[in-house]
């Protein structure tokens, strides 16, 4: 699987549409089921959102779903700093990322 860590922080006065967004794409990533993405978002106490995404190349794309076209729509008002995208390797996983072994490379 290909691993991206992407991370940005939104504006606390946005805080609340730009959840209900993200809430939005896991609930239709529910109904449609694909299995070849794995995918979290984490928000920290800062207001520091992390998207970590797993992807089996060729597989299903996240951004193709309507509710992250939606979610997507207005997030350079919602942000306050630039997106950071990164690709990453996964060293050490214990039940955190589906049924991957415990190490992986």
């Amino acid at each position: 699987m290909d691993h991206r860590l992407i991370t940005y922080r939104a504006k606390p006065e946005t805080m609340a549409e730009h959840e209900r967004l993200i809430r939005g794409v896991f609930e239709e990533l529910q109904t449609v089921a694909p299995g070849s993405v794995r995918y979290a978002v984490l928000r920290l106490d800062d207001d520091t959102f992390v998207h970590v995404v797993a992807t089996e190349p060729g597989g299903f794309s996240v951004p193709s779903l309507d509710a992250f076209k939606r979610f997507q729509e207005g997030i350079d008002e919602r942000r306050s700093t630039p997106v950071e995208s990164r690709g990453a390797t996964v060293v050490g996983n214990y039940r955190m990322l589906g049924d991957q072994s415990a190490v992986s490379s």
